[in-house]
């Protein structure tokens, strides 16, 4: 497309309100729902957590003690031995029942997931979207990878070897606050599946839609205390979830994920850690400049920038990064904002003052040093108190905190590159490696050029979703982006233990049939030599 032919773009144009008539927070969260969901989550004490879109309450909970969240791994525990006894093919049609239950009730959690996080109904639906996958995959494959597994043995017909996989127990799962539904059951599904039990700690502001979640997958056939939830303030809880799990689970910041990597080590039990991440997009020279400027307002600005794998650094080649600027900055500033239970709005709110503090701090720092807005910049409390547009800024450098610190907001800057060794060398210039995006017409160089960057995911001619959907290959961080990964083998057999059984036969392994120490070395070498020309592995 020429820029003759480039459609005009202009003005921002936020939502109005809610129509009369339409769904309320108190529609909604009913008391009716609220003890439906609490019901089993153990709590001596009261919390409550608040809608974004107003900072009015939803509701009021449970806070769970210390002495509650053992309690709750010991109930799971119990549970754990009989679950596992459960063959898996049992366990996986669990998961597939709770696939449809999902899509079919999806209208029940998208409304809870935009209460508690304050996004669009569109990005709430992402989260819908990556759970029934993961359900749908699991349900599918689990058997597979946790069927018993033939392998060559010391001595090829002598030894027969055979891999299983156990569950490790119960683990202890930490979810984030930004995707409480995905993050949430979708992290627990191969766990459950694979024989363990899971404890989970939701964030208390969104823990409404993780136990809409563990009370869909109970209504799936899941027994209720394989599943226990407990609710409290991060501190003061999670330790103890991190103290009680034979392995642990968690999304977060890379500081608490130090935090929690450390208690594990100490214990000498696995985690697997999602965390920060300052993600970047390549636009080369031969990108489809269009196509780029609609990908990047979705990489951007989904959930308000307010998830891991969001585009905060944009690298544009000199040659097109007018043209790309101009259409970026148009498709930019007429973004709909809106918090209406209901599809329209382009984007939400902040999910709190907290990231909308750490969102103008990370804005003005950059323009008080000589960055430029080329759109947004400005809070919007005529729409909610945490809502902020999404804002694009050129001319950020090293010295301002935008550039490297992660801002987990709707806020990118904008660079300018000559060639790909340069720009490669940028993008990998972060301490972090969580995700990338390449921009190009050139498949090949695409794939090059995905081969050369630190991330654990790179996407081409997409954002995020791409790698993240593909639910059969492994999604997670390099450097201090995190540890270990979700999705296909490696996200269900990570919350397994290995054991090798290998049954010897007829001969033992060590000398026999008369023959003396030297003769049985000599034997097994010569042994050793035949196994390498016929080429055992």
């Amino acid at each position: 497309m020429t820029d003759a032919q480039a459609p005009e773009i202009t003005g921002t144009n936020p939502l109005a309100p809610a129509p009369a008539g339409a769904r309320t927070a108190a529609d909604v969260v009913t008391p009716e729902l609220v003890a439906q969901l609490t019901k089993g989550v153990a709590g001596s004490g009261r919390t409550a957590n608040h809608t974004p879109f107003t900072g009015e309450k939803l509701a009021d909970l449970p806070e769970s003690t210390p002495e509650d969240v053992t309690g709750a791994f010991e109930r799971a525990r119990a549970a754990q031995a009989v679950w596992a006894r459960v063959p898996v093919r049992q366990r996986a049609a669990v998961l597939l029942r709770f696939h449809d239950l999902v899509l079919e009730r999806q209208a029940e959690v998208l409304d809870l997931i935009q209460l508690e996080t304050g996004k669009a109904r569109l990005h709430a639906h992402e989260e819908v979207q990556a759970v029934a996958v993961a359900a749908r995959h699991y349900g599918r494959k689990a058997p597979a990878y946790l069927r018993a597994k033939r392998h060559t043995g010391a001595i090829p017909t002598l030894t027969k070897v055979t891999e299983l996989r156990h569950p490790r127990g119960v683990v202890g799962q930490i979810v984030p606050w930004n995707y409480p539904f995905e993050l949430s059951v979708g992290d627990a599904l191969p766990a459950l599946v694979a024989g363990n039990a899971v404890v989970m700690k939701p964030d208390t502001e969104s823990c409404l839609t993780a136990l809409w979640a563990r009370d869909l997958l109970i209504e799936a056939g899941l027994p209720a205390d394989v599943l226990q939830a407990v609710i409290g303030v991060g501190p003061v809880i999670g330790p103890e979830v991190v103290k009680h799990g034979d392995y642990v689970s968690f999304t977060g910041s890379t500081r608490t994920g130090r935090e929690v990597a450390t208690v594990a080590a100490d214990r000498l039990v696995g985690v697997s850690l999602e965390l920060g991440g300052k993600n970047a997009m390549l636009v080369l020279e031969d990108a489809d400049i269009e196509k780029a400027a609609a990908g990047a307002v979705r990489a951007c600005f989904s959930s308000a920038g307010q998830l891991c794998v969001s585009i905060e650094r944009l690298y544009v080649h000199e040659s097109v990064a007018d043209a790309f600027l101009d259409r970026f900055a148009a498709r930019t500033r007429a973004m709909r904002l809106g918090s209406a239970l209901a599809y329209g709005a382009d984007m939400g709110s902040l999910v709190s003052g907290h990231q909308l503090e750490t969102v103008k701090r990370h804005v003005e720092d950059a323009v008080d040093k000589g960055a430029r807005i080329v759109a947004g910049g400005v809070a919007r409390p005529d729409i909610g108190p945490y809502f902020y547009e999404p804002t694009v800024l050129e001319g950020v450098t090293d010295a301002m905190t935008l550039c490297c610190e992660e801002t987990f907001g709707p806020v990118v800057s904008v660079y300018r590159f000559k060639t790909l060794d340069e720009v490669v060398d940028r993008a990998n210039a972060t301490s972090y490696g969580l995700n990338s995006s390449v921009w190009t017409g050139n498949a090949r160089l695409g794939r090059e050029t995905a081969a050369r960057l630190r991330t654990g995911t790179v996407n081409i001619n997409e954002g995020y979703a791409s790698a993240y959907g593909s639910v059969q290959s492994p999604m997670g961080g390099m450097k201090d982006s995190g540890l270990g990964r979700r999705h296909g083998s490696e996200g269900i057999l990570k919350y397994t233990e290995a054991q090798t059984v290998a049954h010897q036969r007829l001969l033992p392994m060590a000398p026999s049939l008369g023959m003396d120490d030297a003769k049985y070395a000599a034997f097994m070498s010569r042994s050793l030599r035949l196994m390498k020309a016929f080429r055992f592995r």
